[in-house]
Formats: structure tokens, C-alpha cells, sequence
């Protein structure tokens, strides 16, 4: 199973929620901590949101593979198994 347009959809809105961000400020691979000043409780309010929002527990030792939009997607797909 793939991660649907709608999935992608949903997963860039809750990043950029809690990075404060507009959509169109966040590209596939900007690092979240580098490009966009993110810290480490908003990092961690991003892995909070994702796994409210999926129902699925993502460890913390993924965050260093969470860094930006395509690594998020692909944490996340893993946990899911999609």
C-alpha cells in the first residue's frame, strides 16, 4: 500500500502546523531544524501529532530520519506499513 494523495496531504498539514509554516515555505527534503529554525519540542509535537492523527506509536530513536518531509513520509509509511 502507498501513502495516498490524501495521506501526503494530511502529513505536510500537521508539519506545518506545528512548524508554523505555509505549505508552499516546505519543500520534499528542507531540514526541518536547518532551513526552518524548528527546535527540539517542535520536533517532538510533530512526532505527537502524527501518531494521534495515525494511530500508530513512531520510536524516538527515528527522529534523526525525521528530519524533513520525505523522511517523515517514510517513518511514517514504515510504522503503517503502507
Amino acid at each position: 500500500m502507498l501513502i495516498t494523495d490524501a495521506r501526503q496531504t494530511r502529513i505536510t498539514e500537521i508539519v506545518c502546523d506545528r512548524l508554523e509554516l505555509e505549505p508552499e515555505e516546505l519543500a520534499e527534503t528542507d531540514r526541518f531544524v536547518e532551513e526552518h529554525g524548528a527546535d527540539s519540542l517542535a520536533l517532538i509535537g510533530v512526532l505527537a501529532a502524527l501518531e494521534k492523527e495515525f494511530k500508530v506509536t513512531i520510536d524516538q530513536s527515528e527522529m534523526p530520519r525525521m528530519a524533513h518531509l520525505a523522511g517523515v513520509r517514510e517513518v511514517l509509511a514504515e510504522s503503517k506499513g503502507w
